[in-house]
């Protein structure tokens, strides 16, 4: 089979770019090893979100921002293709803070931030706890809430059936989902590559990797360079609450079929999916801390995915300078990237070149540390 272009990668990184060349004509083929893969998705807290980001790397920032204002467009198609709801919601975001300590931490960030960036990378506003209360006049706040962060163009979405709407659009658009494959070589051609999986061979003229923590091994073989490492996140969802959070929150939400999302860890090194009972209790119990009368909700679910990181916890994106037609993409942010990655960094693909946006993103970056 030939393709005009292959994603290697079924996660929410892979499938949006698979999804925005599939839209724009291109004949595209997506490897996806399944449900069984270590899809970062599963550890993502739905948050669209631009606070913090891009500290020392104002490229980043710009991109959070760029993908954010191509959100609510970008939810109307995913909701049309899903044929449902996907909960996107843009009410800001708040970053609670519990004591001084935390209120001055986030203080200095956006300080050391507004001056690498000369101004703010987003419109974010430092809170105490008056104005908080203020902002959410029907939540009791726990005492040692003093106050919190908050960035009005932040969005949130359910995370999961925002890769259902993108897989549905993806076919809708007639792209191939090539399932329960494990690529395992890539052969480079004068007019494309050959992509071997376990399963079967596929031809394609552009070749996009962007199956996380399998890029190490597969990125190599067209002459591209992305180091990441495994990080386990953690999730808990309690029983449906009445409405309570009309803001979501950095690590308690609550979605929109009204159940409370809480998380997520950031756990070095590990590759098994397990939750561990030490790590829930300390996530349950800060929640409690930020709003008391979740110690009373019933947890219904948790569990655990594996996400990739890079160095410095930016995405890497790459054309390869011996195999130009190939590219990677990889980050840990792939729902608030999402609309960039089906927009501007897809349509880039097809014309054959990354945007400009995201040349301070490639992975030299890190070179210029180690010299």
């Amino acid at each position: 089979m030939t393709y005009d272009v292959a994603v290697i990668g079924g996660g929410m990184v892979g499938t949006a770019i698979a999804y925005g060349c599939a839209a724009r004509g291109a004949r595209t083929a997506l490897l996806d090893q399944g449900d069984l893969s270590l899809r970062a998705a599963r550890a993502n807290a739905g948050l669209i979100y631009s606070q913090g980001k891009g500290e020392g790397l104002p490229a980043y920032a710009a991109w959070t921002r760029r993908s954010i204002s191509l959100w609510p467009n970008f939810a109307e198609v995913m909701a049309s293709a899903a044929g449902r709801e996907i909960g996107f919601r843009q009410r800001g975001v708040l970053a609670y803070c519990l004591g001084e300590e935390e209120l001055e931490a986030r203080r200095a960030l956006l300080q050391r931030m507004h001056n690498q960036l000369g101004g703010p990378a987003a419109p974010v506003h430092l809170l105490d706890r008056r104005a908080l209360e203020a902002m959410l006049p029907a939540v009791r706040l726990g005492p040692r809430v003093v106050g919190a962060t908050y960035s009005p163009e932040d969005c949130d979405v359910n995370a999961l059936p925002l890769l259902r709407a993108l897989n549905a659009g993806f076919l809708q658009a007639g792209g191939t989902h090539l399932l329960e494959r494990t690529v395992s070589r890539i052969i480079p051609r004068d007019d494309g590559f050959d992509i071997a999986s376990d399963r079967d061979t596929v031809h394609a003229g552009k070749l996009v990797v962007a199956c996380g923590l399998g890029i190490p091994l597969l990125a190599p073989m067209v002459g591209l360079h992305a180091p990441v490492r495994p990080v386990r996140g953690q999730m808990i969802v309690t029983e449906r609450l009445a409405p309570m959070l009309p803001i979501p929150g950095s690590g308690v939400r609550q979605i929109h079929e009204g159940v409370v999302q809480i998380g997520t860890t950031t756990e070095e090194g590990e590759v098994i999916p397990a939750t561990t009972v030490a790590d829930l209790a300390r996530m349950a119990a800060r929640a409690a801390q930020v709003i008391p009368a979740l110690a009373e909700a019933r947890i219904v679910r948790s569990w655990a995915g594996i996400r990739p990181m890079t160095p410095d916890g930016c995405p890497i994106y790459q054309q390869s300078p011996s195999h130009p037609r190939a590219f990677v993409a990889v980050c840990h942010s792939g729902v608030t990237l999402c609309a960039a990655h089906a927009g501007p960094l897809a349509a880039a693909i097809l014309a054959g070149k990354l945007p400009d946006d995201v040349a301070d993103l490639q992975p030299d970056r890190f070179d210029a540390h180690t010299t």
